[in-house]
């Protein structure tokens, strides 16, 4: 067996360790340019074309990461036959749902604003919200958007869930589909985007999107950048229809030191660190599936290309 690794912006030295761990009889080496050698399985994180194309007896391709569309983007150099699969969680979906409790409780709790008062000095009484009217919208209801409203049911907060086609999931108010979706942003106070990054995902939450939130509503992004276009979030923050968000994810990564996210005191900038890949329980689930492969069982989390997830 001839795994492929390519792990883009980081060391593949741990990845080949903990694989030889869990696969001891695979053959591994590291893709460099020019090796168009056979190969059985690839392990990649953001690779380039020339790994994937025509590469002589290559079964599948196992993403690291959450969100596959840097594959899919390739295009035609990723042969249409050749299966994708994506991690199920890995450990991500409870760092997501820690993530956005923090930053739903921190808004919520008008944590925010007290921060700018302590900052200038200032105690004053803030009026709390009333949870009866604060649904908290979450986009995309796969397994890390449905991970993310277990953690906030239990806070007891009134949940809005929006798909691509509809589901039925308790205690979640669930919208689906183009005609649902104007409803689903008008009904929430905040807005948590989980979406996959796919051609109809792309620019989604613009001007005319986000106007449709409530008055005061808010925004936590811990998906992909390009779902947002950031000027027109920025000025619905400025503007005071959006009263700030929480992003994890942005166009450009690194975030430039000019943009204006930076100066803008009611929108908070993390660096794409919400849910960190767990190389260990990665490895462990991608072995168990390449060993199912190997037997001829199907397995979970094969990427739907129509779809782009």
């Amino acid at each position: 067996m001839r795994i492929l690794v390519h792990v883009s912006g980081g060391k593949p030295d741990p990845w080949l360790a903990e694989l030889r761990t869990v696969l001891p009889e695979a053959e591994l080496r590291v893709w460099q340019p020019g090796d168009d050698d056979p190969a059985d399985y690839a392990v990649v994180w953001k690779p380039p074309a020339a790994m994937l194309g025509r590469r002589p007896g290559l079964k599948a391709v196992f993403n690291v990461g959450a969100g596959v569309d840097a594959i899919l983007e390739l295009g035609d150099a990723v042969p249409a036959e050749l299966p994708v699969i994506r991690l199920d969680d890995a450990g991500m979906g409870m760092q997501m749902a820690e993530y956005v409790t923090h930053a739903v409780l921190r808004y919520f709790r008008r944590f925010d604003e007290f921060s700018m008062q302590e900052n200038a000095a200032n105690w004053r009484f803030l009026k709390p919200y009333e949870k009866r009217d604060f649904r908290v919208g979450i986009l995309g209801l796969g397994v890390l958007g449905r991970r993310i409203a277990e953690a906030l049911a239990h806070f007891d907060f009134p949940l809005n869930g929006w798909s691509r086609s509809q589901r039925n999931l308790a205690g979640i108010q669930c919208y689906a589909g183009p005609e649902g979706f104007t409803e689903f942003l008008r009904h929430s106070r905040v807005l948590v985007c989980v979406l996959p990054l796919t051609p109809e995902t792309r620019g989604l939450l613009n001007r005319a999107a986000l106007a449709h939130l409530p008055q005061g509503a808010f925004l936590i992004n811990v998906a992909r950048g390009d779902h947002v276009v950031e000027q027109d979030l920025l000025e619905l923050v400025q503007n005071g229809h959006i009263a700030g968000a929480t992003l994890d994810v942005f166009n450009e990564e690194p975030l430039p030191r000019a943009h204006p996210f930076w100066k803008e005191p009611r929108i908070t900038v993390t660096p794409h660190c919400a849910a960190l890949t767990l190389r260990g329980d990665s490895i462990r689930q991608i072995a168990g599936k390449i060993r199912a492969l190997e037997r001829g069982e199907p397995v979970a989390g094969l990427v739907d290309r129509t779809k782009g997830y």
